[in-house]
């Protein structure tokens, strides 16, 4: 679950990182009132949307009078911010960030995520803040110093001090980087976080260390733990789709593709949409249904699914191990007779009565195209949505 800036920085305060004097607004009344309260002197109006990329966008001004300060806000609120992340039909954005100007002397970067691949937590930073970190990562990759921290032991000082010696920080810069390193650290155990990113990271010229930006980011696995961050959820940040599934409890993910997917498991689900990669189409999600996939299921799948205009076949992978095949295929019946579904329909059952589910599907009255193989289906899926699309 992602939140929103101002929301991660008060996270982050309550642990004891330093971060601008600021205000959220919903409106440029709000905002102006936002900016009385900092003292009417230079402020900085920030977006808040869901997405990096900000201030390239035109998302982040900072005013040096009044005058300024109302114009901007008057701009960025409502607007359609389009950044790198936003994708080309870019953000509406509903709420702003009013801050106090900060006299910058550096800008560095600092991120802790999951290294999935070492099992162990990456604690990054980099001299190179204020940039896109994944640009650096690719054209200087030396510029960013990780240390990897084994989940059984925790972050160790000798780690702490590693990454401030990689930041160039000295004397007091050091002692207050230590801290706010050491705090991020805390928040993203104590929160289960999957993502923190401090970017820019900031030395002011007074020596203080602050963190100018947050993106934070939660394990949605662990939330159940954290009933009072649901309250932080910004539903208008979504996907509508994937908020939609998520009251049913159906991981879907929106993708650019014109095939949709209705598979149980994620690593059979990563799987499809790689073999539909392999003969030539794209997936137009990730949809996993789960070790349920029974009528009411496959039918709120289904109108996932179709509320994407993009997609021209549907191809459901469902394996049986735990869930029959033969109860799997006559949810699929029953789903198909009570909704409607347009568009070229292949299904592959496999694993337990998958002759029984096949046969039910042959038998049935509905438009089914069935697959024999895992290949099958992937290169019908493609070939009927090409048929489609032309």
């Amino acid at each position: 679950m992602k939140i929103h800036e101002y929301q991660g920085k008060a996270i982050l305060k309550e642990y004891g990182v330093a971060v601008p004097d600021g205000y959220p607004a919903l409106s440029v009344k709000e905002a102006l009132q936002a900016y009385e309260k900092l003292g009417g002197e230079i402020a900085v109006v920030k977006a808040q949307i869901h997405a990096g990329g900000r201030g390239k966008g035109g998302g982040v001004k900072i005013a040096k009078n009044r005058d300024e300060f109302e114009k901007y806000a008057n701009d960025i609120l409502g607007m359609n911010l389009i950044t790198h992340q936003t994708g080309p039909e870019g953000k509406e954005v509903q709420r702003l960030l009013i801050e106090q100007g900060i006299d910058i002397a550096r800008e560095l970067y600092a991120g802790l995520v999951l290294d999935r691949e070492k099992r162990k937590y990456a604690f990054m930073v980099s001299t190179k803040g204020g940039t896109e970190i994944e640009k650096v990562a690719a054209e200087t990759p030396d510029k960013i110093v990780k240390e990897w921290i084994d989940p059984s032991i925790g972050l160790q000082e000798i780690q702490l001090q590693n990454l401030v010696n990689a930041l160039g920080l000295q004397g007091d810069q050091a002692k207050n980087g230590i801290n706010i390193l050491k705090a991020l650290w805390e928040v993203f155990i104590a929160k289960d976080c999957s993502l923190i990113e401090i970017n820019p990271l900031v030395v002011t010229k007074a020596d203080q260390v602050i963190a100018l930006d947050a993106k934070v980011n939660f394990d949605d696995n662990g939330l159940f733990r954290h009933k009072d961050l649901m309250d932080l959820r910004d539903i208008s940040e979504e996907d509508p789709a994937e908020v939609e599934a998520s009251k049913y409890n159906l991981n879907y993910i929106k993708l650019d593709g014109n095939v949709g997917c209705m598979v149980n498991g994620a690593g059979l689900a990563m799987a499809t949409m790689d073999i539909i990669k392999l003969y030539g189409g794209e997936p137009a999600n990730f949809l996993d249904v789960g070790g349920v996939a029974n009528a009411e299921t496959v039918a709120n799948g289904f109108k996932i699914i179709l509320s994407d205009p993009n997609v021209k076949s549907i191809v459901i992978n469902i394996f049986g191990g735990i869930v029959r095949g033969d109860r799997v295929a006559q949810g699929v019946i029953d789903a198909m007779e009570t909704i409607s579904v347009n568009v070229p329909v292949i299904v592959r059952l496999e694993g337990t009565n998958a002759k029984q589910a096949a046969e039910l599907l042959n038998n049935s009255s509905l438009d089914f195209i069935v697959a024999t193989s895992f290949a099958d289906a992937a290169q019908k899926a493609v070939e009927a949505a090409k048929e489609i699309q032309q």
